[in-house]
This record gives structure tokens, sequence and C-alpha cells, in this order.
């Protein structure tokens, strides 16, 4: 009779020989989705028996990790500031460094906020679940992004609070907000190839490079930011590690005050705030 840890193991053991990097976490994660069971409750199921449909689920989800999907491409979620968001291949897989953007955005006041570039809702959602009063706007360039941020809108509850708009950066945006905050795709071109696989092959390139310098993004919301902030409002940008500089100098340039580059909890640069005083 096979069990459960049975699969782990052998999962595990087959992962590694492809050569793919933190292959017991992946085989745990599979292992629950196949058996259908939440991935925390998985030790709970280890010596459970499993059937044929299990270990048939478990052996297309095996194929697609060794060709190299990422576990949250193969799920369709990822977690996020501690709730599951929807994943389609429209939107950029969150990344734990952007919970830095929440927590600074958190640590002021806001009740009518504008998420650049949304994709996939995840700081929308996330800055709405945090603060019930608030009202939010998402919007993107991409209709299919914002398919993904509406269902997962819809699922954390705060769809009432949300509006979703397609925009290009601040070209039909309309009104004021007391927060702006973006994550936009801030790789150079020239970057593009030093990309791990599973981000270059598997996030849409429009989420990841402008095609230029990393900086376009940067300039377009610099230029629009004051005239769609409200007094004292708060500008704040994810970045790549070595763009602090530049893009506090973009938002010092367009009249932006109290600009400070933040790092994350590895000490990188990472975010960039402003205010419009």
């Amino acid at each position: 009779m096979t069990r459960a840890r049975d699969l782990v193991a052998q999962l595990a053991r087959n992962l590694q020989q492809a050569g793919i990097p933190g292959a017991p976490g992946d085989a745990r994660a599979l292992v629950a989705a196949a058996m259908g069971v939440p991935r925390d409750r998985l030790t709970l199921h280890l010596d459970d028996p499993v059937n044929h449909d299990v270990t048939q689920i478990l052996g297309a989800l095996l194929h697609a990790r060794v060709r190299g999907r990422p576990v949250s491409r193969i799920l369709g979620q990822r977690m996020f500031f501690g709730r599951d968001f929807h994943l389609s291949d429209a939107v950029l897989d969150p990344r734990p460094e952007t919970e830095t953007l929440i927590i600074q955005s958190l640590a002021g006041k806001y009740s009518r906020f504008l998420d650049l570039g949304t994709g996939s809702g995840c700081i929308l959602v996330t800055l709405l679940a945090e603060r019930p009063q608030a009202r939010g706007v998402g919007s993107d360039i991409s209709p299919a992004a914002l398919g993904t941020a509406r269902h997962n809108l819809q699922r954390h509850g705060v769809a009432d609070r949300g509006d979703l708009v397609v925009a290009d950066w601040f070209a039909g945006i309309a009104g004021r907000f007391d927060l702006i905050v973006s994550n936009p795709p801030y790789i150079a071109a020239h970057e593009m190839a030093g990309l791990m696989t599973e981000v270059r092959d598997h996030d849409p390139r429009i989420a990841l490079t402008d095609g230029a310098d990393g900086l376009s993004a940067y300039r377009a919301i610099a230029a629009g930011a004051a005239a769609h902030l409200l007094p004292a409002g708060r500008l704040i940008l994810e970045i790549g590690p070595t763009q602090g500089a530049a893009v506090a100098d973009l938002c010092a340039q367009a009249g932006l005050s109290g600009v400070t580059v933040l790092p994350d909890l590895d000490g990188r640069d990472r975010v960039v705030a402003a205010r419009l005083t």
C-alpha cells in the first residue's frame, strides 16, 4: 500500500535528480495538491493511503515541475501577506519582497488609494483588506490581468471597495488619492537574460521589463504623481535593488518631498517613498 509519505519521498528524489532547487518543499506542495488537502495540513495525512487517481494527478504535476514551471504556476495560486491569491499567465507571480511596499503603505493613513499596474491585484486586495474603510483603484494596461485581479477582489471579499480600470499608468486615471503605489516592470532589457528561467520564461514579459533601461515606468509615474496626489499624499514604489538613487532623483525632480529609499528584509534597496507637500 502506498502512503502519502512514500509519495513525498519519491517525488523529492525525482525533483532532486532533475536539478530542481527546493525539491523537498516542492514535493510536499505537489502531493498536498494532488490529495486535495491544504499544504499546512499535509503532516496529518502522511500515513493516509493514496489511490491511483492521486498518483496520476501527481504524475502530471511532476512533469510540469521538471519542465521548469514554478509550483505557484502549476497550482495557480501564491501566498502573499498571509492570503492566497489566484494566478494566471497574464500576471506577475507575487514576490515576498513586495511585502516591503505593503508594510510601508500601512505605516501611514490612507482612505482612497491607487495601485498602478495592479496585475494579480495582490497589493490592491491586501491594502483594502488591511484597512476596511479604505477604497482603492487598480489599473493595468492588460484586460486579462484585470480579470485575474477581479477574481482576487471577489475571493477576498473586497470587490465592493475596489475598482478596476484599463489604463497606461496615469493615462485614463481621474481624481486624486492620498496614496499611490506601484510595482512596475523594472528589469532592464539587458538584464533579462540573467533572470532565473522560472521568472523569465513564465512571468509575462510586459510585467518584468520596459524593454529599455528599466526606468521608463518610474519616469511616467513620477511625472504624473503630483497631479494625482492629494496634499500630503504619499507615493510608494517598489524598485530593483540598484535603482534607489535613480528613482529617488526622479521623484525629487518631480517636486515631491521627503524622498526616502527603504530596504527589504535582506537589506537591499526595495522601496522609494515620497510625499506631496
